[in-house]
C-alpha cells in the first residue's frame, strides 16, 4: 500500500493531501514536533516527535521506501528519502528526483554560505494559488505512477 509522509510543521498543503489521500484511500502520516490538528480518519495518523534537531526528518527518512510519497520542502530530507527509493514532492509541486537533487543540495549549500557571510538574500517567494494547483497535479501524478510501478 502506498504511504504518504508529510513533513508537517511548515507544510502549507496538508488539507490538499488529506483530500487526495481520501480519494485514493491512502494512508497518511503527519509528522511534526508539536500537536497539529488532523482529520478524524483512520487512514490519517499523527506522529509527534521530540524537539531534537531533525527528529521529524529522521522519523520520515527511516520509514520511507519505494511505496512512499514524501511531502517536504527540506532538501536534505528529500535527498535522504530518494536514497530509500521514495517519491518526493515539495509543497510547490516540484518533484525531487535523482537527477535534480544534487543541484538542489549544492544551491542550498551556496545560499547557506552566502547568508553566513552576511549577504542579504531574499527568501522563498510567497506560496501562491499556482503553487497549490501545481502541487495537486504533481501529487495526483505521483500516485498514479507509483500505483502503476507497484502494480496496485
Amino acid at each position: 500500500m502506498i504511504q504518504i509522509y508529510i513533513d508537517a510543521d511548515a507544510c502549507p498543503v496538508k488539507n490538499e493531501i488529506y483530500k487526495v489521500a481520501e480519494r485514493y484511500a491512502l494512508k497518511v502520516t503527519v509528522v511534526a514536533n508539536s500537536f497539529l490538528r488532523i482529520p478524524d480518519d483512520p487512514l490519517v495518523e499523527r506522529v509527534i516527535v521530540n524537539d531534537k534537531f531533525d527528529a521529524a526528518d529522521d522519523y520520515i527518512a527511516e520509514r520511507a521506501d519505494q511505496a512512499s510519497i514524501v511531502i517536504t520542502s527540506d532538501i536534505l530530507l528529500a535527498e535522504r528519502c530518494l536514497k530509500q527509493s521514495a517519491t518526493v514532492i515539495s509543497p510547490t509541486g516540484k518533484p525531487f528526483t535523482e537527477n535534480s537533487i544534487g543541484m538542489a543540495v549544492a544551491t542550498r549549500s551556496i545560499m547557506a554560505d552566502l547568508r553566513a557571510g552576511g549577504e542579504q538574500i531574499g527568501g522563498q517567494a510567497p506560496f501562491s494559488k499556482a503553487d497549490r494547483s501545481r502541487f495537486l497535479s504533481a501529487l495526483d501524478l505521483a500516485i498514479v505512477q507509483l500505483k502503476r510501478k507497484l502494480d496496485l
